[in-house]
């Protein structure tokens, strides 16, 4: 007569069946959160295509996945090698990227994320010269850190303006002299070529392409969902002595934060400076160590930040935003904006709206 075989059961412990089931859901989940933070790219997207070179920055070559794969599927976001082979990275990785340099020629925008550069280092690989030749004029070229000793080798920023790497400035220019190296800087934006410094900075650039393509709503939801800050400005500085503001409470984000609240109305340094329980003199030091900027300057960059969403955002007449933001008068507001996108608060608010619409 067959024996049945004993069970033992464990006090709240579940079914076997169960735990298949919560995988699943979970899987689900996971499943569901990856569609909502990355989505299928639209009809008709905008094709951004990221060039890894041998040496490539596993980190930096994922920030156009993760930024412009934020935006609700405005981008499609592809890997290219310069042959069609497996990359090797800086790191003890290898990278398989799924498309070769043909499909540089159908894109709207190319990254080049930064690589391995040596002060021993001769000009870069020429298949990767040649691949960037396949790209198509007026497609926008980005290069993050080192990828701008490719963009230089390509002889695409002589006589302009552009920024690396602070380590390797000495370096860039020696190879690059025609190329006005500002290392100062996080990125450089000449609208068809844009330049950025080193690892963080790459995000900063890919959010300012997102802003310019599509607006600072779209902009700062990136930013939400990649956890960062929504805004740094490209003139800000690459390296700055103290990062960090001292132990105590007695740096400047407190009246920073304070002074984002007030930016209708005047806010005199001697004000800021007492929000912050400072003299004026230690103030300003303490705030260009932390910010890479004068107080002023901070203040003219937020209130254009401002005032670009309320063009972006409202049909506010542009005396309106001028108040509301804190610029005096509206020909104020007119010739800051002018000073940093090049057209006034009308042109901007009808060319947002006619890209929006597009």
């Amino acid at each position: 007569m067959p024996v049945a075989s004993a069970t033992h059961s464990v006090p709240g412990a579940r079914p076997a069946s169960a735990a298949p089931s919560r995988s699943r859901e979970l899987a689900e989940r996971g499943a569901e959160l990856d569609r909502l933070m990355r989505p299928d790219p639209l009809p008709g997207a905008h094709k951004a295509v990221v060039l890894a070179l041998d040496g490539v920055y596993p980190f930096e070559l994922g920030i156009p996945h993760r930024v412009l794969g934020s935006a609700d599927g405005r981008y499609e976001v592809l890997s290219a090698s310069v042959d069609g082979q497996p990359v090797r990275t800086d790191s003890d990785l290898t990278v398989t990227p799924a498309h070769g340099p043909e499909v540089l020629a159908e894109a709207d925008t190319v990254v080049i994320p930064p690589y391995s550069v040596s002060r021993a280092s001769a000009a870069p690989d020429p298949k990767a010269l040649a691949a960037l030749a396949l790209v198509r004029p007026g497609t926008r070229l980005v290069s993050i850190c080192t990828g701008a000793f490719l963009l230089a080798a390509a002889g695409l920023l002589d006589g302009r303006r552009a920024t690396t790497h602070w380590a390797l400035s000495d370096h860039f220019r020696e190879m690059f002299p025609r190329v006005e190296l500002d290392a100062g800087v996080l990125f450089v934006d000449h609208g068809d070529v844009l330049t950025s410094a080193g690892a963080a900075s790459g995000v900063d650039v890919c959010l300012h392409l997102v802003r310019q393509d599509h607006g600072s709503e779209v902009a700062n939801q990136v930013a939400r969902r990649c956890v960062v800050p929504p805004y740094r400005d490209g003139g800000q500085a690459q390296y700055i002595e103290r990062p960090l503001p001292p132990a105590g409470g007695t740096g400047t984000g407190p009246t920073r934060d304070w002074a984002l609240q007030r930016l209708a109305g005047p806010l005199a340094l001697d004000e800021l400076a007492a929000h912050a329980a400072m003299s004026p003199r230690t103030f300003a030091r303490r705030f260009r160590e932390e910010t890479g900027l004068s107080p002023g300057r901070w203040l003219t960059q937020q209130r254009l930040r401002q005032a670009r969403h309320l063009l972006e955002s409202s049909d506010l007449p542009v005396e309106r935003v001028a108040h509301e933001v804190g610029f005096a008068t509206a020909t104020s507001l007119r010739r800051h904006l002018a000073a940093e996108a090049g057209v006034a608060p009308s042109a901007y608010r009808r060319t947002f709206r006619a890209a929006e619409s597009a």
